[in-house]
C-alpha cells in the first residue's frame, strides 16, 4: 500500500513532464525536451501533422518522441491551458460579484435607513397635523421637510475655505451613502450580475442630482486623477480651470476650480460654474473628492453675457479599495441649471435628472470603466491605433461640434446677417486656422476661415434613436455628397472645390468601416467611405471617393433620458493622429424623458427602424397608448471657405441645410408611430394606394394570372390579408411602370433584403437592385409578362442598397391589376429563397 501511495504522488508531482500516449502509457519528457515543446506551443499552439513531424526530425533531443505522442502533448497543453483560462475567468467573475453584492448590501441599508428616515418624517408631519385640529395650512408640510439653501461665507482665507470643505465634505458623504436625497432607481437600469453599476436619481430635492455606484478595476489614486480631469470625459465641458491650490493640514488639497459647458442647443445659452473642489482621504482609507458652488466670493470670474452662472450643489466621488483588486466607487452630481433662464420649452432639458445621470454621472462610471478595460489590454486595437488615441478621435469630434454649435465669441465666431428668414444662423470664424503647426507635414494651405450653417427644431412623436439609426443608415436620403465633397477636396487636394469643383458622381451606397465601440456600445467610432467616379477623362486616374470620420451614438431607440447623436467630419484616407476636424452632424436631445418601462412591451415588439409599425394591422396600434413626447433636433454643419467666396459658401451652406431640414421632416414624418394616433390609418407613401387595397390586388392578380393563391385561404378575409402579405417569407416587391421603373411598395422580408425602409424605397430604381444578368433575364421576359400578365424568371443574385449581394433560387413577376377595370397598376416580383452571400 505504501508503494501505491508513493507511486501515485511520483506521479502527481511530475504530472507536467508525463503524459498518456494513444495507447494510455505515461511517456516521460525531460526538462529540455518540455522546454523545446513549450517554445514551439509558443508559436503554434496547435501545429499540423508535417509540424510534428518536422519537429521530430530536426530536433535531436525529441528523437526518441513519437509523432502521436507529441499530438498528444500538445493536446493535454491545450487542455491545461483553457482550465487556467477558465480558472481565472471564473476567479474575476466571482470577485464582482462579491464586490456587487457588498455594494447592493450597502444601497439595502441605505434604503433601510431612508425608509425609517421617512417613517419619522410623516410621523412628525401627522403630529403637527392634529396639533393644528387638522386645519391644513397651504405650505406647511413643505416648510417641515424642506430647508432653505444657505449661501455660502466669503471665503478670503485657507482657514474659511477648509470650513467650507470640511461641510461640504460632511453634505455629500450624507447624500452618497446616506439619507439626504431621497434616491428613487433610474428606470430602465436594474442592477445586477452584468449590470454597469447601481443608478439612481432624485425627483424631489432641489435642482437635479444624481447617484451611480460601481466597480472599477482601477486603484483609488488613478480613479481620482481621471475623474478630476473633467475635459477628458464630460463632453458638455468647455473647459476647466484652476485658479488656486491649497494643501489641507490632513495631507488634502482644496482647488478654486472655474469652469464653462457647452450647451446642447443654438437656442439657450452656456453654463459657468465657480467651485471649490476638496480632496482628503478619510480615516477608513476611502479617496473622498468633493466639490461645491462658492458664492459672494470677489475673486469669481465672470464671462458675461454668453453664460449664465450655475450652482453645484455639494458632489463628487467617493473612492474605496476593494478586496481581490479594483475599486468600489460612488458618484454624486448635484447641480441647480437655472432652468428659468431658457425658453419654456427647452426647460426640461434643465430639469431632468435622467439627463444629468446620462450626461455627467454615468458617462464618469463609464469612462473610468473604459480607461479600466484599455489598460487590461483586452481592448482590440483598430487600423494600427491604440483604444486611447480612437476615444481622443471620439472626443475631438464631439468638442468640435458643440463648438460649432454655440459659436462662443471669445473663440473668434460672429454671426453673419441672414437673408431674411432665421431658420439658419451661419456664423462666420475667421481667426480659426486648420493649419496644424505641430505637424510635420502640414496637408493643409492657409485660407480665409470656417463657415457654420446651424438650426434647430422640434420633433414630436419621433423616437430619436431610431432617427439617428435611418440617417447613419441612408445617407443618400438627406446628403448631397457633392456639397460633402467640398470639404473633402479641401484636405485632400490642398484646393478648394467651390465653386470649380471638378466634377464628379457619387454612388448611393456607403461602406462603413467599424474602428471601436466603448464596452457598453453606447457609442461607435467608424470611417465611412463614399465611393465617387469622375465624369473627367484627365481625372479618370485620381480617386474621388469621400471618407468621413464618425462618432454615432443614443441609437438604442429607448435609452433612458440619452441624447442620440450622429457627428462626422471629412478626412484623408489616410488620416494622421493630429489630423484637424470639421464635425457635423446631429444631435437629438429628448424634452420628455420616458423611459422603457413606460412603454408596453406589446410595442416595443413591433417597433422597427422601418416603417413596418404604420403598416401593422393588428390590436397593438389600437391599444397602444396615445401621448405626445418631443425632442429638440439642432443640426450644425462646417465648412473651410476662402476669404473672396465667403458670401457664396454662405448662401450654399444655407441653401444645404435647409434641404437637410426638409429631409430629415419627411424622414421623421415617416417613422412616427403610428400607436401614438391610434385615430389615423396607416402610413404609406403618397404614390401608392392605401396598403390594404394595394395588399388585395396584389394577391388577386397573383392568383388571376398564375391559377394558384399567394396566401393561404384563411389569410384572404378582410384586412388580415394586409398582415399576412407584410410578414410573408418571400420578398414581395412592386414597382412603377414607367420609363424608369422604380419601387414603389416592399414587405417586411423585401425592406430586409434591400437593407432600406419604406421612406427610402422610391429612390430605388428597378434596374438597381438586379446584376447585369439579371437585367438581361428581366428585358428578354418584360414583353411575356406584360403580353400573359406573368413570367417565371431564372435564380439570381440582387443587389441591396447597402451594395451586398442576395441570391435567389427563383423570381416570379406579375401584372398587379387595379379596380374594377382591371387597368394594370404596377409590376410585383416575388423572391423566393433569398439570403445574403
Amino acid at each position: 500500500m505504501a508503494m501505491v501511495v508513493s507511486q501515485r504522488r511520483e506521479n502527481s508531482g511530475g504530472s507536467i513532464n508525463k503524459h498518456l500516449d494513444a495507447s494510455g502509457k505515461y511517456v516521460r519528457y525531460t526538462a529540455e525536451q518540455v522546454e523545446e515543446l513549450e517554445r514551439v506551443y509558443a508559436e503554434t499552439p496547435k501545429p499540423s501533422s508535417l509540424r510534428r513531424q518536422q519537429l521530430v526530425r530536426e530536433c535531436p533531443i525529441l528523437a526518441n518522441i513519437e509523432p502521436k505522442q507529441i499530438k498528444v502533448w500538445f493536446q493535454n497543453r491545450r487542455c491545461r491551458e483553457k482550465q487556467r483560462n477558465e480558472s481565472s475567468r471564473l476567479q474575476t467573475v466571482n470577485h464582482k460579484l462579491t464586490a456587487m453584492n457588498k455594494l447592493l448590501m450597502e444601497e439595502n441599508d441605505r434604503l433601510q435607513k431612508q425608509v425609517s428616515h421617512l417613517v419619522y418624517e410623516n410621523g412628525y408631519i401627522r403630529q403637527q397635523l392634529q396639533s393644528a385640529n387638522g386645519a391644513v395650512a397651504d405650505g406647511s408640510c413643505e416648510s417641515v421637510v424642506t430647508t432653505p439653501r444657505q449661501s455660502l461665507r466669503d471665503a478670503t482665507n485657507p482657514a474659511g475655505l477648509l470650513a467650507i470643505a470640511e461641510e461640504t465634505l460632511a453634505e455629500f458623504l450624507s447624500k452618497a451613502t446616506g439619507t439626504a436625497v431621497d434616491w428613487v432607481q433610474m428606470p430602465g437600469m436594474k442592477p445586477g450580475p452584468d449590470s454597469v453599476g447601481i443608478f439612481t436619481i432624485s425627483e424631489s430635492s432641489s435642482g437635479v442630482a444624481a447617484r451611480a455606484c460601481g466597480l472599477v478595476g482601477l486603484e483609488p489614486p488613478k480613479i481620482a486623477e481621471i475623474l478630476k480631469d473633467r475635459l477628458s470625459w464630460f463632453r458638455d465641458c468647455r473647459s476647466l480651470e484652476v485658479f488656486t491650490s491649497l494643501p489641507t493640514p490632513n495631507g488634502g488639497s482644496i482647488e478654486l476650480l472655474y469652469s464653462q459647458m457647452f450647451a446642447p442647443t443654438i437656442l439657450a445659452p452656456a453654463r459657468d460654474l465657480w467651485t471649490l473642489r476638496y480632496t482628503t482621504l478619510l480615516e477608513n482609507g476611502s479617496l473622498v473628492v468633493c466639490e461645491r458652488s462658492l458664492s459672494g466670493t470677489r475673486a469669481a470670474p465672470n464671462a458675461g453675457g454668453n453664460f449664465v452662472r450655475a450652482e453645484m450643489l455639494p458632489s463628487g466621488y467617493l473612492i474605496r479599495s476593494c478586496d481581490g483588486g479594483g475599486s468600489i466607487i460612488h458618484i454624486v452630481d448635484h447641480l441647480n441649471l437655472e432652468a428659468l433662464s431658457v425658453p419654456e420649452v427647452l426647460r426640461p432639458l434643465y430639469t431632468s435628472s435622467k439627463l444629468v445621470a446620462q450626461k455627467m454621472t454615468i458617462a464618469a462610471l463609464r469612462y473610468a470603466r473604459q480607461v479600466a478595460h484599455e489598460t487590461s489590454g483586452e481592448e482590440v486595437y483598430s487600423l494600427g491605433r491604440q483604444p486611447a488615441v480612437l476615444r481622443t478621435f471620439s472626443q475631438r469630434l464631439s468638442r468640435g461640434f458643440n463648438d460649432a454649435v454655440n459659436g462662443f465669441s471669445d473663440a473668434g465666431w460672429s454671426v453673419m446677417s441672414g437673408d431674411g428668414a432665421d431658420d439658419v444662423i451661419i456664423s462666420v470664424n475667421s481667426t480659426r486656422n486648420l493649419n496644424s503647426p505641430s505637424s510635420a507635414n502640414n496637408p493643409f494651405p492657409v485660407f480665409g476661415g470656417i463657415l457654420c450653417a446651424k438650426a434647430s427644431m422640434l420633433l414630436r412623436n419621433v423616437p430619436s434613436g431610431v432617427l439617428v439609426r435611418f440617417l447613419r443608415e441612408h445617407r443618400s436620403e438627406w446628403a448631397d455628397y457633392n456639397v460633402d465633397a467640398y470639404s473633402a477636396a479641401s484636405i485632400k487636394s490642398n484646393s478648394f472645390a467651390f465653386p470649380g469643383m471638378r466634377p464628379a458622381s457619387f454612388s448611393s451606397s456607403q461602406i462603413i468601416m467599424p474602428l471601436g465601440q466603448t464596452i457598453e456600445n453606447e457609442e461607435t467610432l467608424e470611417v465611412i467611405r463614399i465611393e465617387g467616379h469622375s465624369l473627367s477623362p484627365e481625372d479618370a486616374y485620381m480617386s474621388r471617393d469621400i471618407h468621413l470620420l464618425q462618432i454615432c451614438s443614443g441609437t438604442e431607440e429607448y435609452s433612458t433620458g440619452a441624447c442620440a447623436e450622429l457627428i462626422f467630419a471629412p478626412i484623408n484616407e489616410m488620416f494622421p493622429d493630429d489630423v484637424p476636424l470639421l464635425p457635423s452632424g446631429f444631435r437629438i436631445i429628448p424634452l420628455d424623458t420616458k423611459s422603457a418601462a413606460d412603454i408596453p412591451d406589446q410595442l416595443k415588439a413591433h417597433r422597427t427602424l422601418d416603417l413596418t409599425s404604420s403598416l401593422e394591422v393588428s390590436q397593438v396600434t389600437s391599444q397602444a397608448p396615445c401621448g405626445d413626447t418631443r425632442s429638440v433636433l439642432t443640426i450644425a454643419f462646417q465648412f473651410p471657405f476662402e476669404n473672396n467666396l465667403q458670401d457664396s459658401v454662405a448662401t450654399m451652406a444655407r441653401q444645404y441645410v435647409r434641404s437637410v431640414i426638409t429631409s430629415v421632416q419627411r424622414v421623421a414624418t415617416a417613422i412616427t408611430p403610428t400607436g401614438l394616433f391610434p385615430n389615423e390609418g396607416p402610413k404609406i407613401s403618397s404614390d401608392t394606394p392605401e396598403a390594404l387595397t394595394l395588399a388585395q390586388w396584389i394577391c388577386y392578380s397573383y392568383s388571376y394570372h398564375i391559377g394558384a393563391d399567394l396566401l393561404r385561404a384563411g389569410a384572404l378575409a378582410g384586412d388580415r390579408v394586409l398582415k399576412h402579405l407584410w410578414h410573408h417569407p418571400d420578398a414581395i416587391l412592386c414597382c412603377s411602370i414607367k420609363a424608369t421603373p422604380v419601387l414603389i411598395f416592399a414587405n417586411q422580408a423585401g425592406l430586409d433584403m434591400l437593407e432600406t425602409t419604406l421612406a427610402a424605397l422610391q429612390d430605388v430604381s428597378l434596374d438597381k437592385i438586379f446584376d447585369e444578368s439579371g437585367r438581361k433575364a428581366l428585358c428578354s421576359d418584360f414583353a411575356k409578362i406584360m403580353q400573359q400578365g406573368f413570367a417565371y424568371l431564372p435564380a439570381g443574385i440582387c443587389v441591396s442598397t447597402m451594395g451586398r449581394d442576395v441570391s435567389y433560387s427563383q423570381s416570379v413577376a406579375w401584372k398587379v391589376l387595379a379596380g374594377d377595370d382591371q387597368t394594370v397598376h404596377c409590376l410585383s416580383f416575388s423572391f423566393v429563397n433569398w439570403s445574403f452571400m
